[in-house]
């Protein structure tokens, strides 16, 4: 009896993750399915790891439109959580978050913005980020929101009453915020793990 000395094929998880934003885009049924883009993009923050990449907080500016992502749950058995099937966002649904630099040179702090379009609704949330290139963190946090209905404002207001200012989210430490720890930027696509421990997969918008 020999060995099966074939070698194994290495996982493309780059073609993966450029074949689903592609379909994405373009409306198409070619994308490929959930379990399979989970499997790339962990195979992508496994490289990204190995590799210790690191990306500039510019390369993260701009919008984005979320595509893909994976929610989390509880497993007793095993004392923490795994991740869920995950998700191709519909359609219908547009989600998209922007990151903006402040005018300050060398400055890794700027402003995010989160927003939801469902029909002639825009949920949108804003507030202050900073960014650790270091480890690729961004961390955040929601302070005001803005609720438009065909196009018109009708709520804009703080979150929280105010209390949480812009100096007091940069003098707490990324421990206590929430935060996104990217491990793929391209120029056209970028994927995170957020701090709850699920998975996010944005392309550029166009």
């Amino acid at each position: 009896m020999t060995a099966n000395l074939t070698p194994v094929a290495k996982f493309d998880f780059v073609t993966v993750l450029s074949q689903a934003a592609a379909a994405y885009r373009r409306e198409r049924d070619t994308r490929p399915i959930a379990e399979k883009l989970v499997n790339a993009l962990l195979e992508s923050e496994k490289s990204a790891k190995q590799q210790h990449l690191t990306y500039p907080f510019e390369s993260l500016l701009g919008k984005w439109q979320l595509c893909f992502a994976t929610g989390t749950k509880k497993v007793r058995e095993h004392g923490g959580i795994v991740l869920g099937k995950g998700f191709y966002v519909p359609k219908f649904i547009k989600i998209h978050v922007s990151f903006n630099a402040t005018l300050e040179e060398d400055s890794d702090r700027g402003k995010i913005c989160n927003q939801v379009e469902l029909g002639p609704v825009l949920l949108k949330l804003t507030g202050p980020v900073q960014y650790t290139s270091k480890k690729n963190l961004l961390a955040f946090d929601f302070n005001q929101m803005i609720i438009s209905l065909f196009g018109r404002i009708v709520y804009n207001r703080p979150i929280r009453s105010g209390k949480v200012k812009t100096e007091d989210f940069y003098n707490q430490s990324i421990a206590q915020q929430p935060f996104f720890a990217f491990f793929l930027v391209r120029e056209d696509l970028i994927a995170a793990r957020g701090r709850a421990g699920g998975l996010a997969f944005w392309i550029r918008e166009t």
